[in-house]
């Protein structure tokens, strides 16, 4: 079998019109770490391809519809939202309107170009004189409707390419002015400095990233993210989501939500 084509032989070309129309709707997956949102859609049509053939359907993997609703960084792991089928129109709704729930680790002391631990320090300043009841107090100031600033290194497009792409082809690229985004709560789950642990929910457009960088600032000194996990996108929360070892076509079957 090709792979770049997956085309399977043996039943009328009308086989395949069946599982693929069956398979419509919208499901989650929980992304692991190390993995862009696209190679999780890529591995996740493969998949279907495959398993498809195996009951003697006739797919191409070009015809299988396939999408995410919102990218989640390579870094981060957790929910990732899939539209298959015809639930691929529904991904935009989830992408704009949806809240999302994150639980994010960050360093204070230390930031860096992408505020997280994949870029290279930029900056370092003391963090002794911050307290646990200072960085409450703080955090006070991020909740509601904010103006953020998000990083270089992210998927927002100049001139229709990503920012981080110029950027890492070395190109001068300038910060887009502020955004206007909404967090809806922010806790701090444990302060074990330099360590600290944040649960975030917020809506639309909203780089936690640019939370854990600017708060080490605003607490005078500096931070950066060094993990993320998304645990829930709207409805759909951590434990729905379909594990690594999960990503099978019965299991992606009982998971669609038309």
């Amino acid at each position: 079998m090709n792979s770049t084509d997956c085309e399977c032989k043996g039943m009328s070309p009308g086989a395949a019109v069946e599982p693929l129309s069956r398979l419509s709707g919208v499901f989650a997956v929980h992304k692991p770490v190390g993995w862009t949102s696209a190679d999780v859609v890529r591995k996740i049509r493969a998949v279907l391809c495959t398993e498809m053939r195996g009951r003697g359907a006739q797919v191409k993997l070009r015809s299988i519809k396939l999408g995410h609703g919102g990218t989640l960084d390579c870094r981060a792991a957790g929910v990732l939202v899939l539209g298959l089928g015809k639930g691929t129109k529904q991904l935009h709704n989830l992408l704009n309107t949806t809240q999302k729930r994150y639980i994010a680790e960050g360093l204070l002391g230390k930031a860096t170009d992408t505020y997280d631990t994949g870029g290279e320090i930029t900056e370092e300043k003391p963090f002794d004189h911050i307290t646990e009841d200072i960085l409450r107090q703080t955090m006070d100031t991020f909740r509601g409707e904010q103006m953020q600033v998000a990083p270089i290194y992210s998927a927002l497009k100049v001139g229709g390419e990503r920012m981080s792409d110029r950027v890492r082809r070395g190109e001068t690229v300038e910060a887009k002015p502020p955004r206007p985004v909404v967090v809806h709560s922010l806790e701090l789950l444990s302060f074990n400095p330099p360590h600290f642990q944040l649960a975030v929910t917020c809506g639309a457009g909203f780089y936690v990233r640019s939370l854990v960088h600017d708060l080490g600032h605003a607490v005078d000194s500096c931070a950066h993210m060094t993990s993320l996990c998304r645990v829930q996108q709207g409805l759909f929360t951590l434990q729905q989501a379909l594990p690594l070892e999960r990503w099978t076509l019965p299991d992606i079957e009982a998971a669609v939500h038309i």
